[in-house]
């Protein structure tokens, strides 16, 4: 039995420049955080008693003989791509948010997935191993509308800034946030559910198509990443973060008509008024979650305010993938 838990990530500056249609031609940079809310995956070798060789269960339960019968993209192509067909295979699936909610869902679990095989095959890939595979397998082989940085943002965990394109492909920098300070901007942010979900690589096909017609937007964003990371020093002003969250949510709004709706404007105008200083919607859009910097004196009064959402309190963390169980056959 083997069991990988993978965090899930909040995005706060940089996203839409970790597309390959971007940053391939232009470079791309984003700022991020995993925190302790994780993604788990418990696998083992299916015994050879029953009738069927192996047995995925997630939103679905799936009883299938050949690989290629699998519906989940991640799991049928990660099998074929550690050549682990000839064995049966079961797995089981929990998390501790939904998918589908801009929290990176989809790629915490085709990286955690990948740690659990190759740990079934008695190897340990390193971060990069695992944040490259998961980008190869997401992009090339499942041929989903997606960017770069969730694969990386999983496999590492952290506070880092995370550079696209270039001769290394994808570089991470560890920030270095001085303690107090990242304590600080930890306290100022809260999460909320906004209880929509939507198929995010529908939204991502939008936003990749205009992706030419929107080229100073992209450097706009590009460029708070570094902003942001000024905020942090010990000379920085912590609020400003929150201010340039809001920055690029005027941005990233603008990227796709898919991106925000009615309801989701309202909650985050909403937000605002009731003493939040920036915030933005995670993910591809469309739904999911939302983040706000909210000084403490006014938290009460955004929960308040909001108090038809889910407010999910988190931690950051910095550990990635783990395999936080290993008892092979």
């Amino acid at each position: 039995m083997i069991i990988s838990r993978t965090p899930f990530r909040i995005s706060f500056f940089g996203g839409g420049t970790d597309y390959p249609v971007w940053y391939k031609e232009n470079g791309g940079a984003v700022l991020s955080t995993t925190i302790n809310k994780y993604c788990y995956l418990n696998c083992r070798e299916f015994p050879p008693f029953f009738d069927v060789k192996h047995r995925i269960v997630w939103s679905k339960i799936e009883l299938v003989n050949d690989v290629n019968e699998i519906e989940h993209p991640s799991v049928r192509e990660a099998i074929k791509f550690l050549n682990l067909q000839d064995k049966g295979i079961e797995i089981h699936h929990s998390a501790d948010l939904p998918a589908k909610a801009g929290m990176g869902a989809s790629s915490s679990f085709t990286v955690g997935l990948l740690n659990a095989f190759y740990s079934m095959k008695g190897q340990m890939a390193s971060k990069r191993q695992l944040a490259m595979d998961a980008i190869h397998l997401e992009q090339d082989l499942m041929k989903e509308n997606v960017g770069s940085q969730d694969q990386v943002a999983a496999a590492y965990g952290g506070f880092n800034k995370i550079l696209f394109g270039g001769e290394n492909h994808v570089e991470v920098i560890p920030i270095g946030v001085p303690s107090q300070q990242l304590a600080e901007l930890q306290d100022n942010l809260m999460l909320f559910f906004t209880g929509l979900t939507k198929l995010t690589t529908e939204v991502a096909k939008e936003q990749i198509q205009n992706t030419p017609k929107k080229a100073d937007e992209l450097n706009q964003m590009r460029k708070l990443v570094d902003e942001a990371v000024k905020t942090l020093s010990p000379n920085g002003d912590i609020d400003d973060f929150g201010k340039l969250l809001h920055e690029t949510w005027q941005l990233k709004r603008s990227l796709s008509s898919q991106i925000t709706n009615s309801t989701i404007d309202e909650i985050y105008e909403t937000g605002m008024r009731a003493g939040a200083l920036g915030g933005k919607l995670l993910g591809a859009g469309g739904g999911g979650f939302i983040l706000f910097y909210v000084k403490p004196e006014n938290q009460e009064k955004v929960i308040e305010s909001l108090k038809h959402l889910v407010h999910v309190p988190f931690k950051f963390e910095s550990s990635g993938s783990q395999i936080i169980h290993y008892q092979p056959k």
